[in-house]
């Protein structure tokens, strides 16, 4: 078994630079369905965001007493001798700013809805007089 052996070289550093693959895409439409139901689940999640931010602003500044403080100012600003004058913590108490917290979640979750709904429809509009958005893509190996 004496042969000649063929001896490889192994190979070190074949590509020094890495090489970069490119693509061109355009936007050409953006289905107006899918559009609706994206934006009607990102604005419900906002929209809960929205309620429990404000109901732990409320708690912690209920806790830091500033509900108290203000309130017995604009009693005293606003009272007499035969009335106590308004009383902000009553007016401010939590379920009534949770209350109107949620009513304006509920018209944003609808308005962002219908505005980025009509958003793609216009986008569409125009995508088709001017081609749509082009972008590059690149990726690394």
């Amino acid at each position: 078994m004496g042969g000649a052996q063929a001896t490889r070289k192994p190979r070190t550093g074949a590509r020094t630079t890495p090489r970069t693959r490119k693509a061109r895409l355009r936007v050409a439409k953006a289905d107006p369905w899918s559009v609706m139901k994206v934006s009607f689940l990102l604005s419900i999640a906002l929209g809960i965001c929205t309620v429990v931010a404000a109901a732990i602003l409320w708690m912690v500044m209920d806790a830091m007493g500033v509900f108290s403080t203000v309130g017995g100012t604009i009693s005293e600003a606003t009272g007499s001798n035969e009335s106590n004058g308004f009383d902000l913590q009553s007016f401010l108490s939590l379920p009534r700013v949770l209350i109107f917290t949620s009513v304006i979640a509920v018209i944003d979750v609808v308005l962002a809805t219908a505005l980025a709904t009509l958003g793609a429809f216009i986008y569409n509009l125009s995508a088709g007089f001017v081609g749509g958005v082009e972008l590059t893509l690149a990726e690394d190996e």
